[in-house]
């Protein structure tokens, strides 16, 4: 898959406005609803997306500072998102949508100054600008499904789907290292269905013995754990494929735990921030 830079910022932008002018119109008590993410409030999936924008920001324009605060947030394990969740809960829905608003417009500033091939700090390996882009693409996205189902609304579809679907099928290797799992050798295919053109997006080899096939958001929502597979459209075949999509992740950080099939979630907690 090309990559075509000003597409993917304003995917980003669209992705953005949308999840914005949802939040603008909530009522205060809204902003405490649960979502499908165990212990955490619509109020906590903003936070989340603010203060990892600012982050962002902060490992394009000023790397060594980002370093350190990094460490630090680090430095007692990956649980930090909880953490950050509780620190921002007694801030005002009105000061945590301006909070957003503001990192996010600077962080839109930032990455349309970058190179897209820079290279910047994060919580793991360094990654491109480019790829950042991408990762804050696929959270908005992920975490926005999150708000959306807490308030039964439509998640519309998002013209960055096929970037989220790329970046769930590039972290194949990754998800099974950080699960400990080695790094299958046998090709998978990959046919998704784009939601309005109907078009096929494709990755892999023809011939390939494991395949996933379906609709591409079902894919998205497999990889960012925000359903399981059981609740999707999507056809998987072989072992491989099957394996993959257990623990399949385009997020960084520890390991996932997903999320339960539907019938199971009314009397089981689960699921990933």
């Amino acid at each position: 898959m090309a990559l075509d830079y000003p597409a993917l910022l304003d995917e980003l932008r669209t992705e953005s406005s949308r999840l914005v002018a949802l939040l603008d119109g909530l009522d205060a008590e809204d902003w405490d609803i649960a979502t499908p993410s165990p212990g955490w409030s619509v109020r906590d999936q903003v936070s989340h997306l603010a203060y990892f924008d600012d982050a962002a920001n902060d490992a394009i324009r000023t790397p060594s500072r980002f370093r350190i605060d990094a460490a630090e947030l680090m430095k007692d394990g990956m649980g930090f998102p909880d953490m950050i969740a509780a620190r921002y809960r007694p801030v005002t829905s009105v000061d945590l949508l301006a909070w957003f608003v503001r990192a996010r417009h600077g962080l839109l500033d930032t990455f349309a100054e970058a190179g897209p091939r820079d290279r910047a700090p994060w919580y793991g390996p360094d990654m491109s600008v480019a790829s950042s882009v991408t990762a804050r693409l696929m959270e908005t996205w992920a975490h926005g499904q999150d708000i959306y189902d807490a308030l039964n609304a439509v998640h519309p579809s998002s013209p960055g789907l096929r970037s989220i679907a790329h970046l769930g099928v590039s972290t194949f290797a990754f998800v099974h290292t950080l699960n400990g799992r080695q790094v299958p050798t046998a090709p998978v295919r990959i046919d998704l269905i784009a939601p309005e053109s109907q078009e096929v997006w494709s990755w892999g080899p023809r011939d390939a013995d494991n395949t996933v096939s379906g609709p591409a958001e079902d894919f998205a929502l497999v990889v960012t754990q925000r359903r399981h597979i059981a609740d999707t459209a999507l056809s998987v075949t072989g072992p491989v494929a099957e394996s993959w999509m257990e623990i399949a992740q385009a997020f960084a950080g520890a390991p996932g735990p997903g999320r339960v099939p539907t019938e199971i979630a009314a009397t089981h907690s689960g699921g990933t921030r």
